[in-house]
């Protein structure tokens, strides 16, 4: 029987989980899966191929298995064998998380169905299309290679970190080498002098990170803050059992699908929670399984009122930090090294020994000015791919085989998975898995959703290689 091929370009959770599910399971034919990713370790990515001891997963260990119904491959048993204290509420570090799904690709490698292989392709694919004599989608590499495939599954994760919102202005200062446009970069924060005063533009997960590294590598100076509302991420509790949920409040809000009303029914519920002594975090936890429904019930223009008004209110309570890093970040709060600000950069003028930053405060007519050795970026990954630089997707633009969705938050993708091209017609060998997700479901970014949507991936491409 003839061997089928399956690129997936990314080698994060989703790629990775992908490969293991295809090549555990019973398919029609035997396949070669081919895993691309950049230099560096499979089965990481950019979350989970951080060595810094302090990032820490946000997500309960029991609650992080990377298959879904698979207790015997789950992350927590993993996690006794190298720590024996953590129990299923524990926050671990996210580097163990990465060595377990590294585990689990090799294992999975190891002991392929007859016939199915795993090889790791290191290096960027730049651009791809499909053979319709040949019945088959090449790949372009970035260094000249060709790949073939009989299907394509994107599987990219973070994208390109975006600019701060005021780039245009402030275009010649993010030349300066005292910004540091990417954190994430091997060695990024490694050239900050221990005693310098630093600014951090965002204030969400991604700051806490910089803020626990630095401190990690000595760092003593004073750390600032700025974002739109000066929002921090809100911690965890620490449980060991599952918290209850009341399902009533998704009927209550389907009942009238406004942004308005969403918000107003989410505060009056936990108006009622916090009077009963019960915790804030129950009532959003239980919208978590409902958030798809939630999302697809809002008309377009209310989809595009959350984004502009709501969304860093959800994020900060719904995408909460362990409460390790949390309690840490609210001590150097106290003691008066960390400080956030609500407002926005208006000016930088770069001295010989520092940076002077100008900003407004929100709701103040006047500018601050702070003295600073080093800016970092600290938002949100771009998800527009309208405006990411990124040649795969650019290709796929032109060739019209990519659709960006009406919200400038990802990209059209059939419930299926396949990407919808711009005619809107449904591909049917190139798909999508991933935080891109988000413009479909919103919920696209946590494992608990993401290994759902890996798992019906694998089951599209079983059915697809069944029919071929």
């Amino acid at each position: 029987m003839k061997i089928k091929t399956i690129a997936i370009i990314g080698a994060g959770f989703c790629g990775s989980t992908l490969a293991v599910h295809l090549l555990r399971s019973s398919l029609a034919a035997p396949v070669r899966i081919l895993l691309i990713s950049p230099p560096g370790a499979m089965a990481r990515g950019v979350a989970y191929g951080t060595r810094t001891s302090s990032h820490v997963l946000n997500v309960p260990a029991g609650r992080m298995n990377a298959l879904t119904n698979d207790e015997s491959d789950g992350f927590y048993e993993f996690a006794k064998r190298y720590a024996p204290e953590v129990t299923p509420g524990s926050f671990v570090q996210r580097q163990l998380y990465g060595d377990y799904l590294e585990t689990l690709l090799n294992d999975a490698s190891k002991n392929a169905a007859p016939g199915s292989e795993l090889r790791n392709v290191t290096g960027e694919v730049v651009e791809v299309s499909y053979d319709t004599e040949r019945h088959r989608a090449h790949l372009l590499m970035k260094n000249g290679d060709s790949l073939y495939a009989d299907h394509i599954v994107l599987s990219t994760g973070s994208c390109a970190r975006q600019q701060p919102s005021s780039a245009a202005a402030h275009r010649l200062f993010y030349e300066d080498p005292r910004y540091l446009h990417d954190p994430w970069q091997p060695d990024a924060l490694a050239s900050i002098d221990a005693n310098a005063a630093v600014l951090l533009i965002g204030s969400g997960l991604t700051m806490l990170d910089v803020v626990l590294d630095l401190r990690d590598r000595g760092h003593q100076g004073m750390i600032y803050v700025i974002s739109r509302r000066g929002l921090a991420p809100q911690p965890h509790r620490i449980l060991n059992s599952h918290p209850h949920y009341d399902g009533q409040l998704t009927q209550q809000m389907l009942t009238n699908c406004t942004t308005r009303h969403y918000v107003r029914a989410v505060r009056n519920a936990i108006k009622l929670q916090t009077c009963k002594g019960d915790d804030w975090r129950d009532v959003i936890g239980g919208l978590r399984s409902a958030t798809a429904q939630l999302w697809h019930a809002l008309p377009i223009v209310e989809r595009q009122r959350f984004l502009r008004h709501v969304r860093p209110y959800w994020d900060t309570h719904r995408h909460r930090c362990a409460p390790q890093p949390g309690a840490r970040m609210l001590a150097e709060i106290q003691r008066g090294k960390l400080k956030l600000f609500a407002g926005r950069v208006t000016g930088y003028e770069s001295g010989s020994e520092s940076v002077s930053v100008h900003l407004r405060r929100r709701g103040a007519k006047n500018e601050d000015t702070i003295e600073v050795k080093a800016v970092i970026n600290c938002t949100t990954p771009a998800f527009d791919i309208r405006q990411l630089d990124d040649p795969l997707l650019a290709s796929l633009r032109t060739r019209g085989q990519l659709k960006p969705d009406a919200l400038g938050i990802g990209m059209e993708i059939a419930p299926s998975g396949a990407l919808v091209d711009h005619n809107g017609v449904e591909s049917r060998w190139l798909y999508y898995v991933g935080p891109l997700l988000q413009a479909r479901d919103w919920e696209a970014t946590a494992v608990p959703e993401l290994r759902e949507y890996v798992k019906r991936m694998a089951d599209t491409l079983a059915t697809a290689l069944s029919q071929q």
